[in-house]
């Protein structure tokens, strides 16, 4: 694949993942986001295995797959039966309206873009005109998490911020070594599994995933 198609192609899909989070930062369903988490997961595995294929970085071929199985099939199947389980049916609380959530987002990537300038000028990579991108990606899910009032949706924004971080890697330097990369897929696992256990518990004790009530029990 030539350089060429390759940068219009990645740029292509960085462009996907920014409509994506722009998507989740608007949605008010849960399985509608989790279902746009895991998307977002399968346009950057597209996207790390055609930087591998055009710079011949063998670890990025482990980094796709590792990507492809975790972010689109067992994260995404371990959120859909915790809803199942909790029976969550809700649409996703906000702590401002979404029209000035999505004014603040655009804030952000702007921001983002003049923030990565001096970095992308000096990076090296093919990839390099798309750092603006994922730094937008991950204050996008930052912002996700901030103006969610239920668990699982920040859950999932913080999930995304680990897209958008590993996806700046990917810009910057080509990704992490593939021993930082599958030791940050195991904290994530077990951390996903804590999580459920966590809101089982919530769920016990308030009959609401809804954080407030955390909140609430700090104080007192």
């Amino acid at each position: 694949m030539s350089a060429t198609l390759s940068g219009q192609l990645i740029n292509l899909l960085a462009a996907l993942l920014l409509l994506i989070s722009f998507a989740m930062l608007s949605q008010r369903r849960v399985l509608s986001l989790i279902n746009l988490f895991a998307w977002q997961g399968l346009v950057l595995s597209i996207s790390t295995l055609v930087v591998a294929m055009t710079t011949q970085q063998q670890h990025l071929y482990y980094s796709a797959a590792l990507t492809l199985v975790l972010k689109v099939i067992i994260l995404p199947w371990i959120l859909h039966r915790l809803i199942r389980k909790l029976n969550v049916k809700w649409d996703v609380e906000t702590l401002i309206n979404i029209p000035a959530t999505m004014l603040v987002g655009i804030m952000l990537v702007i921001f983002a873009f003049n923030l990565a300038l001096p970095i992308t000028q000096l990076a090296g990579t093919i990839t390099r005109s798309t750092l603006g991108i994922a730094i937008a990606i991950v204050l996008l899910s930052f912002l996700m998490m901030l103006t969610r009032r239920k668990a699982i949706p920040q859950v999932i924004g913080f999930l995304a911020m680990e897209n958008g971080l590993f996806f700046a890697a990917t810009s910057a330097t080509y990704g992490m070594p593939l021993v930082v990369e599958l030791g940050i897929a195991l904290d994530v696992l077990v951390g996903m599994f804590i999580l459920g256990i966590f809101f089982f518990q919530i769920r016990e004790a308030f009959d609401s995933l809804d954080l407030k009530h955390m909140e609430k029990l700090k104080d007192e």
